[in-house]
């Protein structure tokens, strides 16, 4: 993944709460979903209403979803962030997230950031009002800034981590490959060998 240090583009606001990942991304679309296809999976069961928030052409181009309450909750199925990722977003907004969705999200590059319910109501009311609005989403300082809005939200420092580098936790162990394989040399002689004898 790429590093993720700093991220301002324009929001979209979700005016929903109780988002599960069914809800993200219906389960019909999950055996056929890969990374390279099928971006009009993404809250397809709500795309039929012209006046859906990703419908409106002043939205087009959001890359900063804000969202209400408990938004990921439910199963786990990676490819409700790959959704995400494929429709433009960065990052979601929201008071609360289901925490496999998080942590699911966080490892592919897909920012959550919690912060209180009266934020995003604010957030909500300026880019309703002028859509255009930048919306700043900083890993390094772990802040939200959006039209004289500061707020802080906390990141778990290993995700943070690998945010900040672009390195997954598999990167990350592969940085140290020669200790691991020097490790492995000088264990192998200690580990139990099976003999085998040749029948009489």
């Amino acid at each position: 993944m790429d590093p993720f240090v700093t991220h301002t583009g324009t929001g979209m606001p979700l005016r929903r709460s109780n988002i599960d990942t069914d809800q993200i991304i219906p389960a019909r679309y999950v055996p056929y979903f890969s990374w390279h296809g099928h971006t009009n999976a993404l809250f397809a069961d709500w795309r039929d209403d012209p006046s859906f928030v990703l419908n409106l052409p002043q939205y087009q181009g959001a890359t900063v979803l804000v969202s209400g309450n408990d938004f990921g909750t439910g199963s786990s199925r990676e490819s409700a962030v790959w959704a995400l990722q494929r429709a433009g977003f960065a990052a979601v907004i929201a008071p609360r997230f289901g925490d496999i969705f998080s942590g699911n999200a966080l490892m592919r590059g897909l920012v959550t950031a919690t912060v209180p319910e009266d934020v995003v109501v604010r957030l909500w009311e300026q880019l309703e009002q002028d859509p255009s609005t930048p919306v700043t989403v900083d890993v390094q300082g772990q802040e939200v800034r959006c039209a004289g809005i500061t707020q802080p939200f906390a990141l778990d420092p290993g995700a943070r981590r690998h945010l900040l580098s672009g390195q997954d936790a598999v990167a990350e162990t592969l940085k140290h490959a020669d200790e691991i394989e020097a490790y492995e040399r000088l264990r192998r002689p200690l580990l139990p060998m099976t003999h085998f004898t040749r029948a009489e």
